[in-house]
């Protein structure tokens, strides 16, 4: 994983994060055509991340695709105490498929690659996760989008079973 961090001049309200840069080849009649695809996790570290992929001829241009498809694509995280996640989920992408649960305080991010990453971004500050499964990059993080998209916090639940949160938590 290339830890390159991007500040958008004209969006500073994100931060980005390149997950992988490929090189990819179409074989044509007329020879090898190259071309670059990227992909890039965008956060603002309160909350929201997003995880986007982009393709173009040069390096730069694909990853201002990715970070514009990214900001399209941010999904909000219930954070506990502004720390931790809810409780624990497995997204599944592909083949790929990532476990993370909340932890104590001061446990930090026990994440390796992409997963890291997005949880970075995403303001988590102590989780536990494991990577199972397929170690493909992008699936990798596109799991780790759906294991935080599974995330309900307390009130959400007891307003869908109709309790009070008191009610919930005992």
């Amino acid at each position: 994983m290339e830890k390159r961090r991007y500040k958008d001049p004209k969006n500073k309200e994100f931060e980005e994060l390149v997950i992988s840069i490929n090189r990819v080849t179409k074989v044509t009649k007329g020879g090898r055509n190259f071309r670059f695809s990227a992909t890039v996790a965008v956060g603002d570290k309160k909350g929201r991340v997003g995880l986007g992929t982009g393709k173009a001829n040069e390096i730069q241009d694909a990853v201002k695709k990715a970070i514009q498809s990214a900001t399209k694509n941010l999904i909000r995280v219930p954070l506990v105490e502004e720390r931790s996640i809810p409780h624990e989920a497995i997204g599944v992408s592909g083949a790929a498929k990532v476990l993370i649960k909340p932890a104590k305080a001061g446990t930090g991010i026990i994440a390796g690659g992409p997963v890291r990453a997005v949880l970075e971004l995403a303001g988590i500050k102590d989780i536990v996760s494991k990577s199972l499964g397929s170690n493909t990059q992008i699936n990798t993080a596109r799991a780790t989008i759906e294991a935080l998209k599974l995330q309900r916090s307390a009130q959400e639940i007891a307003r869908l079973r109709g309790k009070t949160v008191e009610e919930l938590l005992g």
